[in-house]
């Protein structure tokens, strides 16, 4: 079909008065491609024109800045038509660097992510090299992480006595040990008290209890 434009959403214009620009983009990467500048005809004429119309006075003058004004609306005029030639030649240039998938419909970079072996993009179609090689690095790193995981790393670190909180009395940092090294406050949680039972049926008796509250056998 004469003046169809193969490409339609992975592009944009950078096009100027003076002349036309695209950047093609990759759909998937992302990687871009700009068309070389076409130059416009009317752009740098209509304008050599124009500031002739500005510096000349009189009637020639008046003739010169009409030609400019009309070699400028002429240009206006004809942007659709022309933007659209200079688009179909912009296309034309980059399309050996994209190819539309047949599956997905996206147009993609030939060099990353074509696969030329399946005909398809790399989406549709992954290189198996690829991923065969992303998988073993994968799975390397997954077997180091539990290889490492069984090896015991804290053999030689004294825990307890790196452990750094804060005191409660000063809110200081503790430094780690039974007192507080700015106050002198104790951090050692004090010891509980063991458990004791009465000899006779079993049943937990209370600190300092005499007797059984359950059997009143004597706890002495």
């Amino acid at each position: 079909m004469a003046g169809m434009v193969p490409f339609t959403n992975n592009y944009s214009d950078h096009s100027t008065r003076e002349g036309y620009q695209f950047e093609f983009n990759c759909m998937r990467c992302g990687n871009g491609y700009s068309s070389s500048f076409q130059h416009s005809v009317t752009g740098f004429g209509g304008k050599l024109l124009k500031m002739g119309g500005d510096l000349l006075g009189g009637e020639v003058g008046s003739k010169a800045s009409q030609l400019g004004w009309d070699a400028e609306w002429m240009r206006d005029g004809l942007r659709g038509s022309t933007r659209d030639k200079a688009l179909a030649k912009a296309a034309e240039e980059m399309q050996v660097y994209f190819t539309q998938c047949h599956r997905c419909g996206q147009w993609v970079c030939q060099q990353v992510c074509w696969n030329h072996e399946r005909g398809l993009c790399t989406s549709c179609a992954p290189r198996l090299d690829q991923e065969i090689a992303g998988m073993q690095a994968s799975a390397q790193v997954n077997q180091l992480h539990e290889r490492i995981n069984q090896v015991d790393w804290t053999r030689d670190v004294n825990y307890r006595d790196q452990a750094v909180g804060r005191c409660p009395s000063c809110m200081n940092e503790t430094g780690g040990g039974k007192f507080c090294q700015h106050c002198g406050t104790p951090l050692a949680a004090a010891p509980q008290q063991q458990k004791r039972f009465c000899g006779n049926c079993g049943t937990p008796t209370q600190p300092g209890a005499m007797f059984c509250a359950e059997c009143g056998t004597s706890t002495a």
